[in-house]
């Protein structure tokens, strides 16, 4: 949405409102109080270990008092060496309440890794934004919160209540999330801004805005091989490292079955009509036919598609040994799954003991306990809406579609909890440019005031005038 349009939506809301409210600020003008909260949150190391997520939240929770919310509505939930915050934006009582979610925390960095910039420092670099979580997620936690002290400035009332909830600990333990849907799991859906986003491709084009209804479970296996062990100068071929070399070898090569829901065929079907070659024939052919076997290899032979059309496992840590000069008594590797919505545990667990084809390795389910979540689909009418109207009021005519992510995120625990929930990001990316988790993460400097305007538009027209 432009500025202009910004100006409009805030004077729109106090017409409605029926009251006088001081002048709707203009995008323009909230973007330095946000580049600021944004450069504050970079700098302050919100990973697993270190314990800063309870600094960051006094930090937003100090700001949100600042511009007009109540103490008695701004909650702190510890949970261990983290915590989550919430915020209640109080309405006039119509109506159930809606929840907008995101997380605090981001994935460790290695600065060494970085090329020409500090990972917890926001930096302006070229068309980017360079600082770890500047895309995964804090872009979008500081703009829900810049969203909510300025709509309350604005004086604006909604009808129903809206939470604001983030979490401490989304990618790791998840214990927040836990938390916060156990407590809050009488909202009627939740827009989670770590969801999916606005496509371009390499023209910066926009192509597509998807809305994530469903995500993969995540779960961790340990594979284990042992054996008698022995002085390494004389070797045995019951070795446990042959054994679960082996094995390992077994599950690269295992392919899960074919699964589809109709959250996947509409999301191939739509994005056929904007790839070529034959990624996009194999998409088109499997919408329309999900059976075709030859469309599913291609599907697959794809590293971003075949997590959208099976289980997919993959080894990530290995150990083995006790001694340079000894035959190893055991090893293990660690099998990371991510499981397609409808799957349980316990059944990738046996396909992967019976892709071992060896009663001598054992796969066991590795704590935490795996949480799987249930689809949020179709998305309730009014969300999808609202959410394309939004859209298409910054890009006309662009798409809107759900589509289900091969990753996990903090909504399968509002999903359990009997909270549908939606993952809704409106910063646009070129595929794989955004570098999340990875060196040198960053985000188009166009979608910061964009996300703004986004949010700004957006959480009125769900939760409307008094």
């Amino acid at each position: 949405m432009s500025m202009h349009r910004g100006l409009l939506t805030g004077c729109l809301i106090a017409t409605l409102a029926g009251s006088p409210l001081a002048l709707a600020e203009t995008t323009a003008q909230a973007m330095p109080e946000y580049m600021a909260m944004l450069g504050h949150a970079i700098s302050v190391e919100t990973v697993q270990g270190k314990g800063q997520v309870p600094a960051l939240a006094r930090y937003f929770a100090d700001k949100m008092q600042a511009a007009g919310f109540a103490k008695a509505d701004i909650v702190t939930l510890p949970v261990g060496h983290t915590e989550a915050l919430v915020v209640r934006y109080r309405g006039s009582g119509k109506g159930k309440p809606f929840i907008v979610h995101g997380h605090m925390d981001v994935v460790a960095a290695n600065a060494a890794g970085w090329a020409d910039h500090a990972p917890f420092k926001l930096v302006k670099d070229g068309p980017y934004y360079y600082g770890r979580g500047v895309a995964d997620m804090k872009d979008q936690t500081v703009a829900l919160v810049a969203t909510f002290m300025r709509l309350k400035r604005e004086g604006y009332v909604p009808q129903r209540d809206i939470l604001l909830t983030l979490t401490g600990d989304e990618e790791t333990d998840e214990f927040t999330a836990e938390a916060v849907a156990k407590r809050y799991h009488d909202a009627e859906f939740a827009l989670d801004a770590d969801g999916s986003s606005g496509v371009y491709d390499a023209n910066l084009k926009p192509v597509l805005f998807e809305v994530v209804a469903a995500e993969k479970g995540y779960a961790d296996f340990l594979v284990t091989a042992t054996s008698p062990g022995g002085h390494s100068s004389e070797p045995n071929p019951d070795n446990a490292i042959y054994k679960l070399s082996g094995a390992m070898q077994k599950i690269a090569a295992y392919h899960f079955p074919v699964k589809y829901n109709g959250i996947t065929l509409a999301s191939f079907k739509a994005m056929s009509a904007h790839l070529h070659g034959p990624l996009a024939d194999a998409l088109h052919r499997f919408a329309e036919h999900p059976g075709d076997r030859a469309a599913a290899a291609v599907i697959s032979a794809d590293p971003a598609y075949v997590g959208q059309i099976r289980t997919t496992c993959v080894a990530t840590e290995f150990t083995s040994g006790h001694a340079r000069n000894a035959l190893p008594e055991q090893a293990a590797a660690n099998v990371n799954c991510r499981i397609f919505p409808g799957v349980g545990v316990a059944e990738v667990q046996q396909q992967l003991q019976r892709a071992v084809a060896d009663p001598a390795i054992k796969v066991t389910v590795q704590a935490p306990a795996p949480v799987l979540g249930p689809a949020s689909y179709p998305v309730l009418p009014r969300v999808m809406a609202a959410v394309t109207h939004v859209v298409q009021q910054r890009f006309p005519g662009v798409q809107v579609i759900p589509t289900m992510i091969p990753a996990s995120s903090d909504s399968r625990h509002f999903r359990n909890h009997g909270v549908p929930t939606w993952g809704v990001s409106p910063a646009y990316a070129k595929p794989g440019d955004v570098h999340a988790h990875g060196y040198n993460e960053r985000i188009l400097a166009t979608e910061l005031p964009a996300s703004l305007d986004f949010w700004h538009a957006l959480l009125p027209a769900l939760a409307g005038p008094q």
